[in-house]
């Protein structure tokens, strides 16, 4: 992919972090010409807490503003450039379905996923409990997945990839399970996602 003409900007990122990840893809999709700057989550930067008092990754710090939201430099990045048309710009209805997607992501399944990756810090339910109920989004994926390659179209959009990173999350916490669920076409979507090159540049740890 070719670097575009974009404004100089900074990436505050964590490697392994699902925000993070989003925001990653995204601006390497667009071309933006980035720097990366990997945190550590126990000693974060003063300069990455003077741009936002959250103190949680990503934050993209640009000429002329601060984006500290996974979904806004996604959109932000699109806006730049958006050669395979992510956004679906020419379906409304597949642009609201992908909101939707993305929100129930971000509000149900993530709190379904912490719950089910870090089980002992919630010791009122079981594990699998909090799978089961993070396994309803799985299999709602997968129902997506038998009609087509992508959750919403023929070709990757922005729910595919704002979501991959938190499925890759939970399909993580314990692989053999993952592997011998019903979930054939989410199995064969996640891997494909993750063998991209797109998911390969993102991954690769920095020197020095």
């Amino acid at each position: 992919m070719s670097t575009l003409p974009t404004p100089e900007a900074t990436l505050y990122s964590f490697r392994r972090c699902p925000y993070a990840m989003r925001a990653r893809l995204a601006l390497r999709y667009a071309g933006v010409a980035v720097q990366i700057v990997e945190v550590s989550l126990k000693a974060k930067p003063a300069e990455m807490l003077a741009l936002s008092a959250k103190g949680t990754v990503p934050v993209l710090a640009l000429k002329d503003r601060v984006i500290d939201e996974s979904l806004e430099i996604m959109h932000w990045a699109l806006e730049q450039h958006d050669p395979e048309d992510w956004r679906l710009t020419a379906d409304p209805a597949a642009q609201a379905q992908m909101a939707a997607l993305i929100a129930e992501n971000d509000q149900v399944f993530k709190v379904h996923l912490n719950r089910y990756k870090y089980a002992e810090r919630y010791p009122e339910a079981p594990m699998e409990h909090y799978r089961a109920q993070g396994e309803v989004f799985l299999a709602r994926l997968d129902g997506l997945l038998q009609q087509r390659r992508y959750l919403l179209a023929g070709h990757p959009s922005l729910a595919d990839m704002a979501l991959l990173p938190f499925v890759r999350q939970f399909a993580h916490v314990d692989r053999e399970w993952f592997a011998q669920t019903p979930y054939g076409a989410l199995q064969g979507w996640l891997q494909g996602g993750l063998e991209s090159e797109l998911f390969g540049g993102i991954m690769v740890r920095a020197v020095g």
